[in-house]
């Protein structure tokens, strides 16, 4: 009997995540694969280039919902991704991580009765003002396969009660491993110079894009690391926008590129000093790199990076971020390897879901 998965994607993180797991459910005879892009992030660089690059089949649905406020964005995907599953009936809706594509549809597949596997289940960063947190909770709460990254994703569940929930709770370790030594070999030159020693930055998030006052923080700290490290500080969309509206000036040590893709990534994360984010995924994929991170926010969800020291959590004060610089440059860090799994997360949700569906291994 042939399994049909619905794949739910939307957003940056979930293309890359979705890459390894396709991949294995494209090699199983077992299993069809029906993908859903919400078009929650609709520019070519935030988008079509992670399908190309990653070789992720084209969707087969696109709903083209995107720069909505969270109700109506959420509200309309709810009822888009509806409509696909009433007609493709998949027998499990794939969801990952922690995007306004996961609520919706995790919602959408639980109102008609369908089976939800959360990929990234437990993650916590105990601050209910992210939307992200909120997403991940109910997503967490109504699915019925939570597929934990690590030992701490499962002590969060079972600290909120989830041993006693109609739902199975698998430590399958990080899918984002996965991804990260499949494609290391496959990394590509960006188009533009990279400097010999550099700094990766990223800013992406509305509570640092859309405060002036973090947003400017952010930035002083990166013009005074720039005086001894170059930045090459890929800028997502809604980023550039806030900055062109701002009186600040950037050092020309700060190297301002557009969005690159995963493959361009992996390249700048192998041959970077330091890594300055306020990106839950690039926290790790610093990590997989061994690179040290810090993390411009006031909290994380990979809280064993930090306890580790490979991460440092600093929030947007410019002197803290300055001084996490230094500790980080003084010093060598050697990398445990054995946080998240030993990348064979892939094999390991594939084999669960065709077991607990279908009462048999593959």
């Amino acid at each position: 009997m042939t399994m049909k998965i619905a794949t739910i994607l939307g957003a940056r993180p979930q293309f890359i995540k979705a890459a390894a797991l396709s991949r294995v459910i494209r090699k199983n005879p077992q299993f069809k694969e029906i993908i859903i892009h919400t078009g929650q992030h609709y520019d070519s660089n935030m988008s079509d280039v992670f399908f190309e690059q990653m070789q992720i089949p084209e969707p087969d649905h696109f709903l083209q919902i995107s720069s909505k406020f969270h109700g109506e964005m959420t509200g309309r995907m709810i009822e888009a991704i509806e409509k696909v599953l009433l007609t493709d009936k998949p027998d499990v809706v794939l969801v990952y991580g922690d995007t306004n594509s996961t609520l919706a549809g995790a919602i959408a597949a639980k109102k008609l009765h369908m089976k939800i596997a959360h990929v990234e289940a437990g993650l916590r960063s105990f601050n209910m003002a992210m939307p992200e947190e909120i997403n991940r909770i109910v997503a967490d709460r109504i699915s019925d396969f939570l597929f934990c990254p690590g030992k701490q994703a499962v002590d969060n569940l079972t600290k909120e009660g989830f041993l006693n929930f109609d739902s199975g709770v698998f430590e399958v370790g990080d899918i984002m491993k996965d991804v990260a030594y499949f494609y290391s070999p496959l990394e590509r030159q960006p188009s533009f110079h990279v400097p010999e020693k550099f700094v990766l930055s990223t800013i992406h998030r509305a509570e640092n894009t859309d405060d002036p006052d973090r947003l400017r923080s952010i930035l002083e700290a990166l013009n005074e690391i720039s005086v001894d490290l170059p930045i090459v500080l890929p800028l997502h969309p809604r980023t550039k926008g806030r900055l062109s509206a701002m009186d600040v000036r950037l050092s020309p040590s700060v190297i301002l590129v557009e969005p690159v893709g995963y493959l361009e990534m992996v390249y700048l994360l192998k041959r970077c000093s330091i890594v300055i984010t306020d990106s839950g995924g690039l926290q790790k994929e610093a990590y997989f790199f061994d690179r040290p991170c810090i993390t411009r926010r006031d909290e994380t969800e990979w809280s064993e990076l930090v306890t580790e020291g490979y991460n440092k959590v600093v929030g947007v004060d410019a002197d803290r971020i300055i001084a996490a610089k230094n500790d980080f440059v003084s010093k060598k860090i050697a990398f445990r390897k054995d946080l998240y799994g030993e990348g064979k997360t892939a094999e390991k949700i594939v084999e669960i879901l065709y077991e607990s569906l279908n009462g048999k291994s593959i």
